[in-house]
């Protein structure tokens, strides 16, 4: 049972109560291109997921089949085990991803949006290839696979509601589980708030290891990441740190920092290049949302084709396990296409008419010669 696939009309629906609410309230935490942009990234991450998955699963399987310490069985008190033992390792993946440079590569990308609605939820990475290694631990004392895919689903699934400025504090529910209040805080890049509150489920993890923070009154959350993606395309913004990590490592002369870049502290670089090709420092005071006009008709063609779009990753994510390794092909880069170009769309990029006609030639004639009966 794909519990992300079924959870996706429930997603649609929720935002657009939040969106309703939202509007009522005049309170303006949505902007058509920022949220259609986190869903593409969502969109453009589900893909990848589906070409990736194999391998995680195998490896996870490997490691059970040949080298646990023993064989769980599954019963209510292992499904809790396994739902805190998950949270417990993601709390530490989700640490790591913030604190080295690899991983916060990947990463970055849910953190790219200015904004901070339900739709920032579902902007995920689609280069975290790394996080299976943190779980391997579940694997080696016996947590079967169905068990572990289940409840990572879970966690999955609880941390789409945090991601709301409409929800105030929950009183005694804040000192153990994650809220939307605590969430906000790990969103913000206010000084006294970045790098706090990795919990997935359970906050008690940042507070016993030294990373909790309470969402404070006088200082409101400031969201996105301290060098500006300042673009909604989905390719760009999976690649915008790795391109730096590469620059970097290309034109640093010493070999010991061409490697430790990549495992190095976030945010740390090589001293000759960063005296060469100096970034520019943030300054709160002075940060700006990126934003682009759009004429009435591109949001309404954004939004159509959005919609058309999540269509198919449905049916692309029930139709995976049954097509053709090409047929598989062919849909994820009709897909990835189909993101890519509206991407360009949102930006008013003078050769998004030309890609957006290629692409709907190409759709046309990959469906006329389809096997698969709608």
């Amino acid at each position: 049972m794909n519990l992300i696939l079924l959870a996706i009309p429930f997603f649609i629906v929720l935002i657009a109560m939040e969106l309703a609410v939202d509007r009522y309230r005049g309170t303006g935490y949505y902007r058509m291109n920022d949220s259609i942009s986190s869903l593409n990234a969502g969109i453009f991450s589900r893909v990848t997921i589906i070409f990736w998955r194999l391998a995680p699963v195998a490896v996870y399987y490997y490691v059970y089949q040949n080298w646990s310490v023993t064989e769980l069985p599954v019963s209510g008190i292992t499904w809790v085990v396994a739902f805190v033992s998950y949270d417990f390792f993601y709390y530490w993946y989700h640490r790591i991803s913030h604190e080295r440079n690899l991983f916060w590569a990947a990463h970055v990308v849910h953190h790219s949006s200015e904004e901070y609605n339900l739709t920032t939820a579902l902007r995920q990475s689609s280069g975290s290839l790394l996080n299976w290694i943190f779980y391997l631990p579940m694997a080696l004392v016996g947590i079967d696979p169905v068990q572990m895919a289940t409840v990572a689903a879970l966690n999955l699934l609880y941390q789409f509601w945090v991601h709301s400025r409409h929800i105030p504090k929950l009183g005694w529910y804040e000192n153990w589980f994650v809220t939307p209040s605590n969430h906000r805080v790990h969103h913000a890049i206010n000084d006294q708030y970045i790098d706090k509150n990795y919990g997935g489920v359970f906050i008690i993890w940042d507070r016993m290891f030294g990373t909790y923070q309470e969402e404070q009154s006088e200082t409101p959350c400031v969201y996105g990441i301290r060098k500006p993606l300042s673009s909604w395309n989905p390719v760009w913004t999976n690649l915008h740190h790795y391109s730096l990590l590469f620059k970097d490592t290309w034109y640093t002369k010493r070999w010991s920092d061409k490697v430790g870049l990549w495992f190095a502290k976030t945010g740390w670089r090589p001293q000759d290049v960063s005296e060469q090709y100096p970034l520019q420092p943030f300054n709160i005071t002075t940060f700006k949302k990126f934003d682009t006009e759009l004429s009435p008709f591109i949001k309404a063609y954004a939004l159509s084709n959005l919609l058309l779009i999540i269509i198919g990753l449905g049916y692309f994510m029930l139709q995976s396990r049954a097509i053709t390794t090409s047929e598989l092909l062919s849909y994820g880069a009709i897909i990835y296409g189909s993101c890519f170009s509206l991407g360009l769309i949102l930006e008013n990029r003078r050769w998004a008419l030309p890609v957006e006609i290629i692409r709907l030639v190409i759709i046309g004639t990959v469906l006329q010669h389809s096997s698969i009966v709608v």
